[in-house]
């Protein structure tokens, strides 16, 4: 072979090459267009963040979780040092003892009270009514003897009778008339009886609010008993929610504060496809559409998704937008969340495809950006 001859060869090689290079390019060109009712992106799965966290300050005893656990909801993650709640818990349970031992003592006297006052009450109310009988007695037996006196003075002025009739007459009505001072008095006495008897009732008022103080005494103890029950139950840290260990952010010995968050997590079985469409496209898409997400290490599946969430403002803005060519370079993101993660295969921060089917009457197919 001649040295024309081996060039002319090397030219058609190089004419041969550009062909094909052109047919690839051409290829590749075409196959990344979707029929018309298909949007096609990409973007990373995620997912919202879960914070398992300290209601209360505290130092860490113990974490029982590791990056990458699957957990339930309400699981036991950590644990605070609680030495100076249970203190508080027991100062309160004896204060609840001490205000209820009162309280049983303060509510029996209130209870024989309640049944003796009402009970004297009656018995002095009918010394009063008897004292008043006995000196309207002694009242009428002293009229009576002041008139029989009268009448004898009468007669021993006129001579009819002796003056010992007139004496006995007389002494009658001294006595008489000193029941009748008697009876009075007694009047007097049996209505102090009355008055203090009844003073009883203000006692037993006394005494209701005696029992109601210590009531609510009790009920304050019993509260701080609760309040310190549930510290302590917040003292151990659980998972809000059930999800996956993304990051476990305390150890045993450091110090947290209320809020301070121990884990890190995400919950598999609610993920999304944050993608982002250009804004030529972006008026196809609304929400509630359908979708379907694709991961390269599972090339013969897909999951299906809705469009949940349309950003109202633009990403990845140019500094200068003026020419239409620019614009389209404006996207805004939108999230895909995925109606189901069987087995949990898919994980936050795992790269994927998705296609959006804005018309029902096109057929799905793969995005083609390989």
């Amino acid at each position: 072979m001649n040295i024309k001859t081996g060039r002319t060869g090397i030219v058609l090689l190089i004419a041969a090459a550009i062909a094909i290079a052109g047919g690839v390019a051409y290829y590749v060109q075409s196959s990344r267009k979707l029929p018309e009712g298909l949007i096609a992106a990409s973007g990373r799965v995620e997912g919202d963040r879960i914070m398992a966290a300290a209601k209360f300050p505290g130092r860490l005893r113990e974490v029982r979780a590791h990056e990458g656990d699957e957990l339930k909801a309400g699981v036991l993650i950590a644990l605070l040092e609680d030495e100076s709640v249970q203190a508080r818990t027991e100062q309160a349970r004896q204060a609840v003892n001490a205000a209820g031992a009162q309280l049983i003592g303060a509510q029996a006297s209130l209870d024989v009270a309640e049944k003796e006052v009402p009970m004297a009450i009656t018995v002095a109310d009918a010394g009063v009514s008897q004292a008043e009988a006995l000196y309207s007695k002694a009242q009428a037996v002293a009229l009576q003897s002041k008139r029989d006196a009268e009448r004898h003075q009468a007669l021993f002025d006129k001579g009819v009778i002796e003056k010992h009739r007139l004496e006995q007459a007389e002494l009658a009505l001294k006595v008489a008339e000193s029941d009748q001072l008697a009876a009075m008095e007694n009047i007097r006495r049996a209505k102090e009886a009355l008055a203090q008897a009844r003073l009883g009732q203000q006692k037993i008022q006394a005494r209701r609010q005696e029992v109601s103080a210590l009531a609510a005494q009790k009920q304050r103890a019993e509260a701080a008993v609760s309040e310190s029950g549930a510290t302590l139950n917040d003292m151990q840290i659980v998972t809000p929610a059930a999800g996956i260990v993304l990051t476990r952010l305390r150890e045993p010995g450091e110090v947290v504060m209320p809020g301070g968050a121990i884990l890190e997590m995400v919950n598999l079985d609610q993920l999304y496809l944050k993608v982002y469409v250009p804004e030529s496209r972006i008026g196809q898409v609304r929400l509630g559409l359908p979708a379907r997400v694709y991961v390269d290490s599972q090339p013969d599946t897909f999951y299906e998704a809705k469009v949940s969430y349309i950003s109202a403002k633009a990403e990845f803005t140019p500094k200068e937008v003026q020419t239409t060519d620019e614009r389209v370079k404006l996207m805004y993101a939108v999230k895909l969340t995925l109606n189901a993660n069987p087995g949990h295969k898919l994980t936050p921060g795992l790269p994927a495809d998705a296609v959006i089917r804005w018309k029902d009457s096109t057929d799905w197919q793969k995005p083609r950006w390989h």
